[in-house]
């Protein structure tokens, strides 16, 4: 006889744990009715239905929000904030690789690098000389700051423009922009670079070398009287020069040495002597323009068209009159010993040359003549050739 399939013998065994599975979920149920019939009789129905239907909300929310965090963490890390990317990357993610802007860290889990939207990558050093257009409201100082070079540089680097006065600057002129601070010269027949170096207190090495000039060793020849094209602008790092001096001292002692720097030349004077201190030259006593450094010489006082110019000390003119080289209609008054003051820009002049004035007399009109930015006073004080800080000497 055949024997019957195992499966048939357990039929009835299947049928049994069915009727208790049935069983326990009846139980279940009526248990669950029994409790919410006691929570109605007490009236706490409504009341239980409102937190039942709140936990229930709580965890959809939650669902959702894993889901979106785990989609984002897997395609857009770098727009996490990091402390997000470390606790849920622990949970979702584990590690991340590091080429993804990760730093892994011990325990399963890594910290993403935050995301830098206006990164500024760091500038690379430059070789080149660059140009730039002179704006409006721009400065020596300010153009100097905006490249991060001294005032010195841009200025010495363009002698030929500005011709060594920071009032020279105005709107449109282009600018050579040195990449580091040093001076940027133009090559001239019959230079050698050794004089050329030694005159701006570098080697002549450094010339040849600053990868900017081009100047190959194996074509260069004598450095004596090397291969260099006229007018090329050669760049010396590090290079110096004193800033040039386009108002030379002319007092009452030299004065031939003004005939070649305007009509306002005076000759042979003879006058009176100063007291040795300076009063305030102007009515307002604030600054509108540069004041006084190693390439501005002066400083420039604030007031209107037309207001009086006094002399700052007493002394004889020996120069009133129009100069080529930005200052306007000037005036120069020699104090004698060595002592000297100079008055630019002027609207107007009251005194003739040769003329002797006495401290605080009326010489002339604040203006804006020659190369000046707006109405101001280019105020100096000298000694010996030399260039004094105003702001020591003056008497307020």
């Amino acid at each position: 006889m055949k024997e019957k399939p195992a499966s048939h013998s357990q039929q009835p065994a299947d049928e049994e744990d069915n009727v208790e599975n049935l069983e326990e979920k009846f139980d279940l149920s009526s248990w669950w009715q029994k409790i919410w019939q006691r929570l109605l009789r007490l009236g706490l129905g409504e009341n239980a239905l409102r937190v039942l239907t709140g936990a229930i909300a709580i965890v959809m929310i939650l669902i959702v929000v894993w889901v979106m965090s785990s989609y984002f963490l897997n395609e857009k890390t770098n727009s996490v904030e990091p402390s997000l990317v470390a606790i849920t990357q622990q949970a979702v993610i584990g590690t991340t690789d590091a080429t993804s802007g990760s730093a892994a860290l011990s325990g399963g889990f890594a910290i993403s690098r935050l995301a830098q939207p206006h990164t500024d990558f760091p500038s690379h050093p430059r070789d080149r000389i660059t140009t730039y257009t002179v704006q409006k409201g721009d400065t020596i100082f300010g153009i100097a700051d905006k490249f991060g070079l001294k005032p010195e540089t841009i200025l010495i680097s363009n002698r030929y423009t500005l011709s060594g006065l920071p009032e020279n600057l105005q709107p449109g002129i282009v600018l050579q922009i040195p990449p580091i601070d040093g001076v940027i010269y133009r090559w001239e027949i019959g230079n050698g670079l050794n004089g050329v170096a030694k005159f701006y207190g570098v080697e002549p090495q450094v010339i040849v070398d600053w990868p900017g000039n081009n100047l190959d060793p194996a074509t260069l020849g004598d450095w004596s009287l090397p291969n260099i094209a006229e007018g090329t602008m050669i760049f010396i790092p590090g290079g110096y020069a004193e800033v040039t001096d386009w108002l030379p001292q002319v007092s009452r002692d030299t004065p031939a040495v003004a005939t070649s720097y305007g009509e306002g030349y005076c000759g042979e004077v003879t006058g009176v002597s100063g007291t040795g201190s300076f009063i305030w030259p102007t009515t307002e006593t604030y600054l509108s323009g540069y004041d006084y450094s190693s390439i501005h010489h002066g400083i420039d006082i604030a007031g209107s068209i037309g207001n009086p110019v006094y002399a700052s000390d007493a002394g004889v003119i020996v120069y009133a009159g129009w100069n080529s080289s930005g200052y306007g209609n000037l005036i120069i008054v020699d104090h004698d010993n060595g002592w000297q003051t100079v008055y630019g820009h002027l609207d107007q002049i009251l005194v003739n040359c040769g003329q002797s004035v006495d401290q605080g007399d009326e010489i002339g009109l604040l203006g804006t003549t020659g190369n000046s930015s707006g109405p101001h006073l280019h105020f100096e004080i000298r000694k010996d050739g030399g260039y004094e800080n105003p702001w020591n000497y003056l008497i307020h």
